[in-house]
């Protein structure tokens, strides 16, 4: 009688933390959405306000703070003469070929940010940059506006190419450039919450109008003036003018007393 007593006791209480850790699971998940639909979607465009002298630029107070927040990056130790080189290759205009072999004869490893077509399209390419030491970033699947989509969108967007890649090559991406420079607090903290690290720059020019190729000095000058401890470098692969003054640019950087270095390595 005693044992049956104490069984229905032992089985009342199980009965009450069961309930209890159902309550306290589905509050936390109340919790997460509530937090999630309450940050601002207001959209942000990354600017580069550029200072002389190789001096760090201005990337706005209220917008650097937010990306440090959600864990993202810009731009690197003031006090250290490192460069970050990074490209965005959403299509193939025949010029990555030499940009890695340039890479390559200089031994310099840097971050190529593609998108799904770029994956489907140019599987030699992405093989080769694998096979080279460098690292494979995340563009999303079709090159949105994140802020324009919603969580779901976004997590689709990210995560097929993310699985096709890992499919393809058996390679984990981990760094992420939200397409056009668009975001979000909303998805900043989505992309931290699927295991990326959002990545900006401290230095970019329009190289990614085809429109306005042929300014070798321009690009030159541009890249060359503006190099500044920390800098996180974009150039896109699909600009001739970037095949054409990468190796010039190397060599003055490297004169200046800059080192290049790899995302893995930011500090």
């Amino acid at each position: 009688m005693k044992t049956r007593k104490l069984l229905w006791i032992f089985l009342l209480c199980l009965i009450i933390v069961s309930i209890t850790v159902i309550y306290i699971q589905s509050k936390e998940k109340n919790i997460t959405a509530n937090t999630t639909s309450t940050l601002s979607n207001k959209k942000i465009g990354w600017g580069v306000n550029r200072n002389p002298y190789h001096e760090q630029p201005d990337l706005g107070n209220e917008n650097i703070a937010l990306l440090n927040h959600y864990n993202g990056i810009a731009i690197g130790n003031k006090y250290e003469k490192s460069v970050y080189l990074t490209f965005d290759a959403g299509d193939e205009a025949e010029y990555t070929s030499k940009i890695l072999d340039i890479l390559k004869e200089y031994d310099i490893k840097v971050t190529f940010f593609i998108t799904s077509d770029y994956l489907n399209s140019q599987p030699e390419l992405v093989q080769r940059m694998l096979d080279e030491g460098h690292i494979v970033g995340n563009h999303t699947v079709n090159h949105p506006s994140l802020p324009d989509l919603s969580d779901e969108e976004i997590t689709k967007e990210i995560m097929d190419l993310h699985f096709a890649m890992y499919e393809k090559y058996g390679y984990e991406m981990k760094y992420i450039r939200p397409p056009m420079g668009e975001f979000s607090e909303r998805t900043l903290n989505l992309t931290k919450e699927l295991g990326y690290t959002t990545t900006m720059w401290s230095l970019a020019y329009d190289d990614w109008d085809q429109s306005k190729q042929g300014r070798i000095d321009y690009a030159k000058y541009t890249v060359i003036s503006n190099i500044h401890n920390g800098s996180i470098l974009l150039l896109h692969a699909n600009s001739e003018d970037n095949s054409n003054i990468l190796e010039d640019c190397i060599k003055q950087i490297k004169k200046m007393g800059y080192e290049f270095k790899t995302l893995d390595e930011f500090r």
